[in-house]
């Protein structure tokens, strides 16, 4: 990677992105601003930008979802789930298959929408289940330390039990501060940022306060049913993002 003017602008735009998604839901949706950073940069490196500064991402999000919009009841059956499924993404991460990891998950994201948009969102509903938890803990972990798409199995969980948005958008903040805390060692260790890296990172620390702020205000202009619309339409783009990454790596 080369450190650019266009290189810093593309970096920007990027995690201001990635940041404006964890103001608006709190976080999940992350994939979407990744695409940026492809165009300047290659995945592996892109992780290890991303790395430590989702940490800073969360860290100021939890300003704005405070204690008091975590689910704890459902946290304390998806954390041991995500930190389990983190450390064996990390075991696994050269022998894993990235682009089959990113169809399956890309084929199982389209058809739990496809479910939602036929039997309505009240059909959906479903009551809390630890086993559910735990496997949507597990996947999230490791998808979010293969791919960064970790989104995808825990909104498959938390959608269905018809938590208010700001609880919602709360757990889903918690869940992934602490899933990037436990990643980004793992993931420094794989990639080994060299100066320029560290460099692009120290300048992408100015978007978080003004990316995070600008998708609260987001968040809390939309009432529940059109957050709850956002959220399967991005778990569309999701898994098409997904989707395309792992065809077009066998096309390659």
């Amino acid at each position: 990677m080369d450190l650019t003017v266009s290189t810093i602008l593309v970096a920007f735009a990027g995690v201001l992105l990635i940041c404006f998604m964890k103001g608006a839901f709190g976080g999940g949706f992350s994939i979407v601003g990744i695409p940026l950073l492809s165009i300047v940069m290659d995945p592996v490196t892109a992780g290890g930008l991303l790395a430590p500064l989702f940490i800073a991402m969360d860290l100021f999000a939890l300003l704005y979802w405070k204690p008091s919009t975590w689910s704890k009841p459902d946290l304390v059956r998806l954390l041991p789930g995500l930190v389990t499924g983190i450390g064996i993404g990390y075991l696994l991460f050269r022998f894993l298959d990235h682009r089959a990891i990113s169809i399956v998950m890309a084929a199982t994201t389209l058809i739990f929408v496809s479910l939602w948009l036929v039997a309505g969102a009240e059909a959906m509903i479903r009551p809390r289940s630890t086993p559910k938890a735990i496997t949507a803990g597990l996947a999230s972990g490791i998808t979010t330390m293969v791919a960064h798409s970790g989104g995808p199995p825990l909104a498959m969980y938390l959608l269905p039990l018809g938590l208010s948005k700001e609880i919602y958008a709360g757990t889903t903040s918690l869940f992934f501060t602490v899933g990037n805390a436990t990643k980004a060692v793992p993931w420094l260790l794989l990639v080994k940022p060299t100066a320029d890296v560290w460099t692009l990172m120290a300048i992408c620390l100015l978007a978080i306060p003004a990316g995070v702020w600008l998708g609260w205000r987001f968040h809390g202009a939309l009432d529940q049913r059109q957050i709850y619309r956002v959220c399967y339409g991005l778990l569309v783009v999701t898994a098409l993002k997904l989707l395309w990454d792992g065809v077009s790596g066998y096309l390659a």
